[in-house]
């Protein structure tokens, strides 16, 4: 074995990230229902006078994605190259905390996204979804993860079409697709979660595979 390193509270973590932060962002929707989920993105939450709750969630949000991307690493066959994804993945983690950071403000009224913010969502979702898809390469040489790899290479490669989307059609004032921008951009949000707990259930399923004692053991 590699690092011995406790990889169920690493899957756990890829459980508990993405359902904490969809718990965080429903609940402020409830406490600020002048805000859209329909027409604007999670980030703007960050505008609003509860605004800390969001820059909080990605506080959170990131060193979880963080532990569950070496929990990845200790899961899956290394390959020559195959620490390439999870360093995509850790970048992503990066992205999340300084969507934190450099969030969102109020200007006159009106939710305005920051030059910073724009750097750190361009990082957090498109190192997300180029990390998915080269990590699937490494999945498909694994055995216990050859089943996934073609499910995961294809979320990132959605995971990017939609980002493309939403940031050249949804998110700037007179887009076409402006008033979906919130919509769509969720939609990306379920594509990439969904993908994180199929795969979290399966590190926890490798978790207990490697906990079982091996014929080759005295």
């Amino acid at each position: 074995m590699r690092t011995r390193l406790p990889i169920k509270p690493l899957a756990l973590a890829g459980i508990v990230g993405p359902i904490g932060f969809i718990i965080l962002v429903v609940v402020q929707g409830i406490m600020q229902p002048d805000y859209s989920h329909i027409a604007m993105p999670i980030s703007a939450l960050a505008a609003w006078p509860a605004g800390w709750i969001q820059n909080l969630n990605f506080f959170i949000f990131a060193p979880l994605m963080a532990a569950f991307a070496i929990g990845l690493n200790n899961a899956i066959r290394p390959t020559r190259f195959g620490f390439l994804g999870i360093a995509l993945l850790l970048a992503n983690s990066l992205g999340l905390f300084m969507a934190g950071l450099f969030h969102w403000i109020n200007v006159d009224s009106v939710p305005t996204e920051t030059p910073e913010h724009v750097v750190a969502a361009v990082l957090t979702f498109s190192s997300a979804s180029i990390g998915l898809a080269v990590l699937s390469r490494r999945m498909n040489v694994d055995p216990r993860w050859h089943d996934l790899s073609a499910y995961v290479f294809g979320t990132g490669l959605v995971m990017l079409a939609l980002f493309i989307s939403v940031g050249g059609f949804a998110i700037d004032e007179g887009a076409p697709l402006h008033r979906w921008a919130g919509f769509l951009q969720r939609v990306l949000v379920t594509v990439w979660f969904t993908c994180l707990l199929v795969m979290a259930r399966r590190v926890l399923r490798v978790a207990r595979e490697d906990s079982l004692p091996s014929p080759d053991r005295p």
